[in-house]
């Protein structure tokens, strides 16, 4: 989109707020306790989620993952939801099917699958935070590096709104 796409303005079910307000809202209906990773300089609305910053900007998804992991393992919590600030679709009804899933099995990841992998729409043992600072370490950036290491279960869905990260105005819908 060719901008901070956490800013958007996105007209969602609470009237017209950005992604990551959207986001934080969804994830405040099942989640405790929300973070949300942002780069250093980065404006974000007051959100009710602790923000926490990413110290080495550009290094890609897998850095910012093990900072949140870090942050829900250190609030006592085993397990967490990530996703993308990108979806603003995103429902607390797909967290609990993934939630409920996750803890039928003993997988270090449980991700939405409807054909492609979802790995911005997973819940992680917050344990790998340490797996995926050793990938970034060894040049390794990317979500499918730690999920292709560790036991990924996959949850077959349908493709589904709640899915869809908008990357362009043609992806609303």
């Amino acid at each position: 989109m060719g901008r901070d796409k956490a800013t958007v303005r996105f007209r969602g079910p609470a009237g017209e707020i950005t992604f990551v307000e959207q986001v934080v809202n969804t994830l405040r209906a099942r989640c405790p306790q929300v973070f949300v990773i942002a780069a250093r300089g980065q404006a974000l609305p007051d959100l009710d989620a602790e923000v926490l910053r990413d110290a080495t900007p550009g290094v890609g998804p897998l850095l910012a993952t093990a900072r949140g992991l870090r942050a829900a393992a250190d609030a006592g919590y085993p397990r967490a939801f990530v996703c993308a600030v990108d979806m603003p679709y995103l429902t607390a009804e797909l967290i609990d099917e993934l939630a409920d899933h996750a803890a039928r099995v003993d997988a270090d990841v449980v991700l939405p699958w409807d054909g492609r992998d979802h790995y911005l729409a997973g819940i992680y043992r917050t344990a790998l935070a340490t797996r995926a600072d050793e990938l970034v370490a060894h040049g390794r950036r990317s979500m499918r590096a730690l999920v292709d290491t560790v036991d990924t279960q996959r949850v077959v869905m349908d493709r589904q709104r709640a899915l869809v990260n908008v990357n362009s105005p043609e992806d609303f819908v």
